[in-house]
């Protein structure tokens, strides 16, 4: 539980290519954070409910009918990605 609420906290940055996959997650927040972070909430099949982009420390953002949550360092999201997209998630 600790370590789901603190997530990113602290951290200086993400390395490229590493996202956090928050589940179940239908809100976050950037409170202690210290860099800007892309957004996508997905629904129970992984599919891109909302994207937020460059969401800045000290901020909020949700999504209706969203289940899951990926994090990855701002401006790492693909300007492709869009709602309704599907994505395959590896570890």
């Amino acid at each position: 539980m600790l370590r789901r609420l603190v997530g990113l906290m602290g951290r200086a940055s993400l390395p490229p290519g590493h996202a956090l996959l928050l589940d179940p997650c239908a809100s976050i927040h950037t409170c202690f954070m210290r860099f800007a972070i892309d957004v996508a909430f997905l629904d129970e099949e992984n599919r891109v409910v909302r994207v937020v982009r460059q969401l800045a420390p000290w901020r909020l953002a949700g999504a209706r009918g969203s289940r899951k949550c990926v994090e990855m360092a701002g401006g790492a999201l693909s300007t492709d990605l869009d709602e309704g997209d599907c994505l395959k998630l590896e570890s």
